[in-house]
């Protein structure tokens, strides 16, 4: 059941939502879109279904209201706000907290692009409500020192074609304070518009969900030994 929400955020500001609850749902995944898009990106409500048949609820929030995103849409002022975007998405986070269907379930993030910097800082400022986090194709670079407070395990996601942003991804995972995994998507470029790259995405963020790993406790693997760099 798909029904619309209003998230309340700082400064006054209400974002359009979209939170879809299966029966009997297993954890939530809040989706934080990327630049230049909104709660409606195929990409990510093509995941959040698929999620959905798993069991598990989600909630896609607008992180820009209307004016801000038409305004974005020429300028590009705000969707490299990641300061701003993590507000908005952490007012999702305490949200979810407080909603009758939802505060009692683990609570997973998806980013995708710079949503997922956003994503990141979120969860390092909620680190006991955050469970795991999923990027895809994302910039947790632009996190910054953000990344040193994260706590939660962190799955990122990138395409084999998508050279740059993978080497950021790897930069990016080196400086995680969390346990954080690369998995690299064969055959998939920046949008996962390739036949079945963004399933791969699905079955991917569906297992890190279910079974966040390596556990909390446990220091990540080092790229090349068993467990670590992009063999998952």
């Amino acid at each position: 059941m798909t029904t619309h929400e209003t998230v309340s955020a700082p400064g006054g500001v209400v974002l359009d939502s979209d939170l879809e609850l299966p029966d009997s749902p297993r954890a939530v995944v809040l989706f934080a879109h990327g630049s230049g898009s909104s709660r409606r990106s195929p990409r990510n409500r093509a995941v959040a279904l698929a999620l959905c048949h798993s069991g598990l609820a989600s909630l896609l929030p607008d992180l820009l209201t209307v004016r801000e995103a038409e305004q974005d849409a020429v300028s590009a002022e705000y969707r490299f706000d990641i300061p701003l975007l993590a507000e908005r998405l952490v007012a999702a986070v305490d949200w979810l907290s407080g909603h009758p269907a939802t505060r009692d379930l683990p609570l997973h993030l998806f980013g995708a692009s710079t949503g997922a910097a956003a994503a990141l800082v979120a969860a390092g400022r909620r680190p006991a409500r955050v469970r795991s986090v999923v990027s895809r194709g994302g910039r947790p670079d632009l996190a910054g020192e953000a990344l040193e407070h994260v706590r939660a395990p962190v799955l990122l996601l990138v395409g084999e074609l998508d050279t740059e942003v993978l080497r950021l991804n790897r930069e990016a995972a080196s400086r995680m304070g969390a346990p954080s995994e690369v998995e690299v998507v064969l055959g998939a470029s920046h949008l996962f518009e390739e036949p079945g790259t963004l399933k791969r995405v699905t079955e991917a963020a569906r297992e890190w969900f279910l079974n966040p790993s390596p556990p909390d406790d446990e220091p990540s693997p080092p790229p090349g030994s068993p467990g670590g760099g992009d063999g998952r």
